[in-house]
């Protein structure tokens, strides 16, 4: 049984730096695999607003946030 758990023959050490290896690349992998998901969704949405017509890029925003008001009530205390 103990010959078929070690069928390189290698050591203790060189196991481990393979294993810790391996562990180091698929998270590497993992990584890489996000960052270009992330990035094909905003390329994707990039493209998306190309292909909209030149009229709805000068459009006003509908919720104009700079032209807010706010209302202050003047409140007196008196002691």
């Amino acid at each position: 049984m103990s010959d078929q758990e070690n069928i390189l023959g290698t050591d203790g050490k060189t196991r481990l730096f393979a294993d810790i290896t391996y562990l180091m690349l698929k998270g590497a992998g993992y990584a890489a695999a996000f960052v270009l998901a992330l990035w094909f969704i905003i390329a994707a949405m990039a493209f998306i607003g190309r292909l909209l017509p030149e009229e709805s890029r000068d459009t006003p925003d509908p919720i104009n946030r700079s032209s807010l008001m706010m209302q202050v009530q003047d409140e007196t205390v008196t002691v």
